[in-house]
């Protein structure tokens, strides 16, 4: 939703002004941050399964942060 996005916006803006940037390969992460609205079941359901993803990512990068902004 436009909120979500406005808040991507600033999250990523705070977190360049403090020297992270961004990738597009997961396992090159040290944080990930997922922002969501999941008001209906399906969308709740489809962040609980990129979740997942990240668990296993997480597993080769002990040292990677996930983190889950927005409503669920």
């Amino acid at each position: 939703c436009q909120m979500n996005f406005s808040d991507s916006e600033i999250v990523a803006s705070i977190l360049a002004e403090t020297g992270y940037n961004t990738t597009k390969v997961l396992e090159e992460a040290d944080l990930v941050l997922v922002n969501t609205c999941s008001i209906r079941d399906k969308a709740e359901q489809t962040v609980r399964k990129r979740l997942e993803t990240y668990q296993v990512a997480k597993r080769k990068n002990p040292g990677m942060k996930v983190g889950v902004l927005g409503c669920m």
